[in-house]
């Protein structure tokens, strides 16, 4: 049996953020935030609502667009690095409250490459034969560990949630994929609440976003361009076959810098920093289901989707759409 995608499903938060809601706590404009990220508005969640919550609302959400059942999927994947806590998992409360009965749990933290990473693992996990139906979500509620002095970083962050089910079928959908990280770039960007060091290097333990935009962006750009060439040659595909490119909206600069460096025209990309901003895990799924919503995403369509972020690590598969 083969691994294929057969739902989608997506939430963020009611509370929508523009860009003039930086301009009363930080020195900023919105002009200055829309031409150096391409960022409009982001949501934030509520005081109580957390990133279990924005998980069972994406997967409420895929059940009821899908007509799929729930109670047998036997494996759950959340990718994200905004936990309600640590322990339990977010996979095992979303397991309670939708009260799926013999389902296993696990959580991702591998950042803004979570979902694809949790898209590679369900591939895995179905082609090996132990599981027929495994619900990948990637979900964060980052407006709760941003730094709001930080104004380089926290106009950038914003909340939401997406979900995949992964079934055993005959022939799949999901392609060439491909994981890895270069671990020496983690103090580049990180969240820390215990150590004060990562690789040797001092850093700021109080559990909010670090990020080094200069260094992150420039090892986005060159590594996610080699990777994109990577999958296309594991695939036996042109860049002309990409129907669409997702990558992990951290900033529109960034995407348009990689569909420039493999020579994709922009309008192939499909991204959600627009109105959700960087949602780390959650992007790549908003922004294909956006797609999806918008009538972009057809049927027989070959999708790229690419995710890059801290660790640093970074995740990709390349996807034939027929849901």
């Amino acid at each position: 049996m083969e691994a294929q995608i057969t739902a989608i499903g997506t939430y963020a938060p009611e509370k929508v953020i523009d860009n003039h809601y930086f301009e009363q706590i930080i020195e900023t404009s919105d002009e200055w935030i829309q031409s150096r990220t391409g960022i409009k508005e982001r949501r934030f969640a509520h005081v109580n609502q957390y990133t279990s919550h924005l998980c069972i609302e994406a997967t409420k959400n895929l059940s009821a667009t899908y007509n799929k059942s729930l109670e047998d999927i036997d494996f759950i994947m959340v990718a994200t690095v905004s936990h309600d806590q640590i322990m339990p998992s977010m996979a095992c409360q979303v397991q309670h409250h939708l009260n799926i009965p013999n389902a296993g749990a696990l959580d991702i933290s591998a950042a803004c490459a979570g979902f694809g990473y949790g898209l590679v693992l369900a591939k895995s996990l179905i082609n090996s034969g132990m599981y027929k139906k495994v619900l990948v979500l990637g979900a964060e509620t980052l407006s709760k560990v941003t730094d709001f002095s930080d104004r380089t970083s926290c106009i950038l962050f914003g909340d939401g949630a997406g979900a995949v089910l992964v079934e055993a079928t005959e022939a799949g959908n999901i392609g060439a994929s491909l994981t890895g990280s270069e671990g020496s770039g983690g103090q580049d960007l990180y969240i820390s609440t215990n150590a004060s060091q990562v690789n040797g290097e001092q850093i700021h333990p109080n559990g909010k976003i670090y990020q080094n935009g200069r260094k992150v962006f420039k090892w986005a750009v060159t590594q996610m361009t080699l990777k994109f060439n990577q999958l296309l040659e594991m695939e036996g595909l042109n860049v002309e076959d990409i129907d669409w490119f997702v990558p992990h909206s951290a900033n529109m600069r960034i995407i348009e810098a990689i569909c420039k460096n493999v020579n994709l025209p922009v309008e192939k990309a499909l991204e959600s920093i627009t109105y959700f901003g960087n949602t780390s895990s959650a992007s790549i799924p908003l922004a294909l289901h956006e797609g999806i919503k918008a009538g972009k995403v057809k049927k027989g369509d070959k999708i790229m989707l690419l995710g890059f972020g801290g660790g640093l690590a970074y995740a990709g598969a390349i996807v034939t759409w027929d849901v």
